[in-house]
């Protein structure tokens, strides 16, 4: 006997998890019957855009760590797995843009979450109209049945690749010692997420995965959300190699046409001083 799916409210849900990325991660997994709650909290580093920087919208990051999540219990093949990531993250990419104009966390909200009075001034502002006008509560209302039919589309597609498919960001959290799930989960933010040419996603996957450790060795503690340390590590090691340029598509000095032209990027040595960098935080 068939029973049916508990609708979530995603405004109590991100009131719930606290941080867009989380919250946009939990939904999704919700709607594929998916259950990583250490996995989901390890996503609170990206929420305001990579570590309060500002760039993709940590709902972004949530829901693509979704998508991999449910890519890789639906395809047996790794490669496979990993191209129908690249490919519904891409989707998302797409939905979020078309809703909002844009991807980015502060062209969203106009707060600079590194600036500490922007920041108490928006939180005192929202909590005290109840939330009811806060851009990040009334986005993920309306975004979150486009993004699950985003998701859903994305990965039903099939999509022809060459072998290996490789992400930047799978690779990186591989290096770290990541499962092959984990490697997976990450893979839609290969390019700046779906190949969008935006702030880079092995940087993201890094500090998810810096995260997803510390979670697991630190079970019902709380992260400090806008000091972290170990995010401040990744970050300093990214700089130093990109001489502190966040865009992927700058960085590469490109954008990738596919996930065949992305994969053969990064096997030929392309940002292989940024993943090892990276890897070695």
């Amino acid at each position: 006997m068939e029973t049916t799916k508990r609708k979530l409210n995603p405004r109590k849900v991100f009131w719930k998890c606290g941080a867009c990325s989380n919250a946009m991660c939990h939904l999704l997994n919700h709607e594929f019957g998916n259950v990583k709650p250490t996995e989901e909290k390890a996503t609170d580093m990206l929420a305001g855009g990579i570590a309060q920087k500002g760039h993709q919208c940590g709902m972004l990051w949530g829901g693509s760590l979704a998508i991999g999540i449910e890519a890789f219990k639906k395809f047996n093949d790794t490669n496979s797995a990993i191209s129908a990531t690249v490919n519904a993250s891409k989707h998302l990419v797409d939905s979020f843009q078309k809703r909002t104009r844009t991807v980015n966390c502060i062209d969203i909200i106009h707060i600079d979450w590194e600036n500490k009075k922007q920041r108490t001034f928006y939180m005192l502002k929202i909590i005290a109209q109840g939330f009811v006008f806060s851009p990040c509560f009334n986005l993920i209302v309306k975004w979150t049945p486009e993004a699950i039919r985003a998701a859903q589309k994305g990965l039903s597609e099939d999509i022809r690749m060459n072998e290996p498919c490789i992400s930047c960001s799978s690779e990186v959290v591989k290096k770290m010692g990541a499962t092959e799930e984990e490697s997976v989960m990450v893979a839609g933010y290969a390019g700046g997420i779906g190949l969008s040419g935006h702030a880079c996603g092995a940087l993201s996957a890094a500090i998810w995965y810096k995260m997803l450790q510390w979670e697991k060795m630190n079970p019902g503690k709380t992260q400090d959300f806008f000091n972290n340390p170990d995010a401040k590590k990744v970050l300093r090691a990214f700089y130093m190699q990109t001489d502190s340029e966040m865009l992927c598509r700058k960085i590469c000095d490109k954008e990738f046409n596919s996930i065949d032209d992305h994969s053969d990027y990064i096997q030929n040595g392309g940002c292989k001083n940024i993943i090892d960098a990276l890897a070695s935080t």
